[in-house]
C-alpha cells in the first residue's frame, strides 16, 4: 500500500516519530537540523535546539523526555524550556544520540552512534529511576529499539549487521538474558532502521534505502509492506484515535538528487493496530 504525505517538510534526517496519546498529535525530529516538530491537524510547530536531538518519550500533557547529543532532558512544550536530567556521553565529541523509546516499565532506552557512523563508537543505554546505565556497547548505528506487547522482551539492532536482536527483561525492565538474533534481515532490500511492535506482536521496521515499512510475524514471515516515495525510510509509529494510523519519517541526506518527497513524513491508514506509546516516569 502506497503512502500519503502527512507532512511535506523535507527533513535531512527525520527520526523518532512519537504519537502523543494525551495531545493526540505526532512529534518527530530532524536530527541534522537540530529540530523537534509537532503536527496536530493542520497546525505545525517546531523548536530549534543547539545540538542534535533524536528521540523522545512522553511524561505528561506538556513535557517530553528528549535525548540530545550530550544529555537527557525534560522539555516543556508549553514554555519551550528544558531541564537537565543527566549526561549522555557528554565527554565524547564523536557521538550523538540516535534511536530511542520508552519501555513498559516507565524507563527510556536510548542508543548512541558516531556522527560519522564510526564503527563500534556507540552504545545502548537505559534511563530508569534517575539512573542511566549502559546495556550494550560496541554499536555502530543503534536502531529498532522496541518492546513486545508481552512486556517481557526488548529488541534493537546495529544496522550494519542486518540482524534484529532480542533480549528478555526482568520484573523492572532490565535485560535478564544475553541478546540473541530475533530476525536476520541481511537479505532484506534495505538496512533495518527504526521499529515498533504492533498490538498483536507484529514487528514493524523501516528499511533504509528500500522506501518501505515492513511488518514481520513472530516466525519471520512478511505480514504486510507499506511503500513510500521517499527511499530512505527511518522509523515507524502507530497513532490516531484507534492506533491504526501508521506514520513514518524519512531522510534526504546523502541523496545526489532528492525528490520533493525525500525527507517527508508519511502516513497510511491500516487494518493493523499499534500499542500506545509508554509513558516515561521522570
Amino acid at each position: 500500500m502506497s503512502a500519503a504525505i502527512f507532512d511535506a517538510t523535507p527533513c535531512s534526517l527525520g527520526e523518532g516519530p512519537l504519537w502523543h496519546p494525551k495531545e493526540n498529535c505526532l512529534y518527530w525530529f530532524d536530527i541534522n537540523n537540530m529540530r523537534l516538530y509537532r503536527r496536530a491537524g493542520v497546525d505545525l510547530d517546531h523548536w530549534q535546539f543547539d545540538e542534535h536531538v533524536s528521540a523522545a518519550g512522553w511524561i505528561d500533557a506538556s513535557r517530553l523526555l528528549i535525548a540530545s547529543e550530550t544529555a537527557l532532558q525534560v522539555f516543556d512544550t508549553h514554555t519551550g524550556e528544558s531541564a537537565f536530567l543527566c549526561a549522555l556521553e557528554s565527554d565524547n565529541a564523536v557521538t550523538r544520540s540516535n534511536d530511542g523509546r520508552a519501555d513498559p516499565f516507565g524507563g527510556f532506552w536510548i542508543g548512541t552512534m558516531g556522527k560519522g557512523a564510526e564503527p563500534g563508537a556507540g552504545a545502548i543505554y537505559r534511563y530508569y529511576k534517575g539512573e542511566l546505565r549502559q546495556l550494550f556497547g560496541g554499536i555502530t548505528i543503534s536502531n529498532a529499539i522496541s518492546f513486545h506487547p508481552d512486556g517481557k522482551t526488548a529488541c534493537y539492532t546495529d544496522t550494519p549487521t542486518g540482524k534484529i536482536m532480542r533480549v528478555a527483561l526482568d520484573d523492572e525492565g532490565w535485560p535478564a538474558s544475553s541478546p540473541e538474533v530475533y530476525f536476520d534481515l541481511t537479505d532484506a532490500p534495505g538496512g533495518p532502521d527504526g521499529a515498533v511492535f504492533g498490538a498483536d506482536g507484529t514487528f514493524w521496521i523501516a528499511l533504509w534505502g528500500a522506501g518501505c515499512v515492513v511488518g514481520y510475524g513472530p516466525d519471520g514471515s512478511e505480514v504486510a509492506r507499506f511503500t513510500a516515495p521517499g527511499s530512505q525510510m527511518t522509523c515507524p509509529s502507530f497513532g490516531g484515535p484507534d492506533l491504526k494510523t501508521l506514520f513514518a519519517t524519512s531522510a534526504n541526506e546523502g541523496l545526489e538528487t532528492p525528490t520533493p518527497e525525500d525527507g517527508a513524513t508519511f502516513v497510511w491508514e491500516t487494518a493493523f493496530k499499534g500499542q500506545p506509546e509508554h509513558r516515561v516516569h521522570s
